[in-house]
């Protein structure tokens, strides 16, 4: 009965790992050879869309589709424009991406909800759009809820379940990081539940897993604006804070990702620097200290705002960039086979 009991914990354990590393949701097999960066490019309603861009390394990126939206924000949203894309390789072979379902030229207090998408192929999604006051009428209303901003997904191994967390903001009250959990087509998501309040106003929380403990980041706003973290030993643990930003800039920042390097102890954390027109490359390998890499490379079909990266195989890329073409775009070109 010992061995039994030891053997069930060792395939418990290998399968936690395998659930925090990155050979999760893909054919193991097949290696990561580059990135795929999901973002927005600005405020006009035709430029709050869902875009995709590729990169080897991590830092350069070539958008997908001549910089054109991958997904018609028309087809998916209440507001018909989306901001915020978070996408997240998933446990089970689909990938997840969830946004801000918001129209800024009707004000930034103006939206209610989050949009849920999932994809088996990176090409073609499924979407459902979450209006809070119409789900949740007794809690929610329209006149007071003034913003549900920068949803994200992360896999809860402990609920066996995705968790989103997002900010809520309402009249009279600050920014808090609230979370819920989506049924299992990803649909619909549970009543929200305060995930984290830092007794401030706090935005475009980011959660990864490294050292076993989850890496919360935040933009902190008010109180000396910049990117802040909280560790916890579970997602719905006690979150303590680091009281110290994180960012390498003097700049106006938000909207921070972090993502692992294809091969490498060393992290990325990425921020829009929203007020100058570019993104930010910091990294680490310990999550607490960063130093800067450079800036995005931006052009004339190339604006990210606010967005995420995950690592893709080279058979992901190839589908994309047979799906969504740029002119002149390869593999080659893009730097992911030399």
């Amino acid at each position: 009965m010992k061995n039994k009991s030891l053997i069930l914990c060792l395939l418990a354990t290998m399968t936690t790992a395998c659930l925090m590393s990155s050979c999760k949701g893909k054919d193991s097999n097949e290696p990561y050879v580059g990135y795929l960066f999901a973002y927005f490019n600005g405020n006009a309603p035709w430029q709050e869309q869902i875009c995709f861009a590729l990169s080897a390394d991590g830092y350069n990126y070539t958008p997908l589709n001549n910089g054109k939206p991958i997904i018609s924000s028309d087809t998916i949203a209440n507001k018909k424009a989306v901001r915020d894309p978070h996408i997240l390789r998933g446990e089970d072979g689909y990938f997840y991406m969830v946004v801000t379902d918001m129209r800024s030229s009707q004000g930034w207090s103006s939206n209610d909800g989050l949009v849920l998408l999932r994809s088996k192929d990176l090409i073609n999604w499924s979407h459902s759009a979450i209006d809070f006051p119409t789900t949740w009428p007794e809690r929610f209303h329209r006149d007071s809820l003034t913003q549900v901003w920068a949803p994200q997904t992360i896999y809860d191994p402990e609920a066996g379940k995705y968790m989103l967390y997002y900010a809520i903001g309402e009249v009279g009250a600050h920014y808090i990081t609230y979370c819920s959990y989506a049924n299992e087509d990803f649909t619909e998501i549970s009543m929200p539940e305060v995930l984290y309040d830092h007794h401030a106003n706090t935005i475009d929380a980011d959660i990864v897993y490294h050292d076993s403990l989850y890496h919360m980041f935040f933009k902190t706003e008010g109180q000396g604006n910049g990117i802040q973290k909280a560790t916890a030993k579970t997602l719905r643990g006690e979150w303590t804070p680091e009281h110290k930003y994180l960012q390498q800039s003097n700049k106006a920042v938000e909207g921070s990702g972090v993502f692992k390097l294809i091969d490498s102890d060393e992290w990325i954390l990425m921020y829009d620097c929203y007020m100058n027109g570019h993104y930010e490359y910091c990294k680490s390998t310990d999550l607490s200290n960063f130093t800067f890499v450079c800036n995005s490379d931006n052009t004339d079909i190339f604006t990210p705002r606010h967005g995420t990266t995950i690592a893709i195989t080279k058979s992901e890329a190839e589908r994309l960039i047979k799906q969504w073409p740029s002119e002149g775009q390869t593999l080659e070109t893009i730097g992911i086979i030399k």
